[in-house]
């Protein structure tokens, strides 16, 4: 039986039921079994992904669907963006292996996820801000035509090739920190942030508010925040947020 803490797969605006089926497919021939949607083009159910499961849904593979990516993220520690392109962020970046590798690393921190974009348009831009790791796969540069079922099968036989076949102890988390952040935690944390930085003024100019908020966000993440971490800074950015008040009124006065 799969672990209920191994990795979730999510497909962020996938297009095609058939894809979606044969992810749930490879992911149940690989021990996993949590699968999030992200906004479906096709909606769901869609009969043509049940077609394509080979019976996966029946045999353990659970399907969940949300309309953003904040609420998709409910629960994860740690999450690894699948894309061809490095994008300009810091960011740690590896293949399937050093994904399966380390999600399996972090068992006992908590939930991980690993996060594939849409057919054609592949993940935006935002969505890999969030991620901790991105993942690359070797291809061939003259041909990267690789269908979003066949992405998320390299990873799922990587992650099998761990947590089915022989393995030794798994690793524990850091000594003496508390439990990770779920993704969502964070995520709130950082709207938190930002609001604070748009009353104060900082998003400037106005054209580069996102990109200023994705560079913003890849730093943060690699913290590896706890969930006192998380309260803590929301605690600092409100006695800031307090004192900037307190300031204009002196000032005013």
């Amino acid at each position: 039986m799969a672990d209920h803490r191994s990795p979730a797969i999510i497909l962020h605006s996938p297009q095609l039921g058939e894809n979606i089926g044969a992810a749930a497919r490879v992911m149940r021939n690989f021990g996993l079994t949590d699968l999030r949607l992200i906004a479906p083009r096709d909606g769901w159910p869609n009969p043509a992904a049940e077609t394509m499961s080979a019976g996966a849904f029946g045999a353990g593979v659970t399907v969940s669907v949300y309309e953003t990516l904040p609420e998709a993220l409910e629960g994860i520690t740690w999450l690894a963006a699948a894309t061809a392109r490095l994008r300009g962020m810091e960011k740690r970046v590896g293949d399937a292996r050093d994904a399966a590798e380390t999600a399996h690393a972090r068992l006992r921190a908590g939930k991980s996820a690993i996060m594939f974009g849409a057919e054609k348009s592949g993940l935006p831009n935002d969505a890999v801000a969030l991620s901790d790791f991105l993942m690359t796969y070797p291809v061939d540069p003259d041909f990267k035509s690789l269908n979003l079922a066949q992405a998320v099968c390299v990873f799922c036989s990587e992650w099998g090739r761990i947590a089915l076949g022989p393995r030794g102890d798994d690793e524990a988390v850091k000594a003496g920190l508390g439990a990770l952040a779920p993704r969502d935690e964070l995520y709130r944390m950082f709207e938190h942030f930002e609001e604070e930085l748009e009353r104060a003024g900082y998003f400037f100019p106005p054209e580069k508010t996102a990109l200023m908020k994705d560079n913003l966000r890849a730093a943060l993440i690699r913290a590896d925040w706890t969930q006192q971490e998380v309260q803590t800074f929301r605690g600092a950015i409100k006695a800031l947020a307090l004192g900037r008040g307190k300031a204009r009124v002196i000032r005013e006065d």
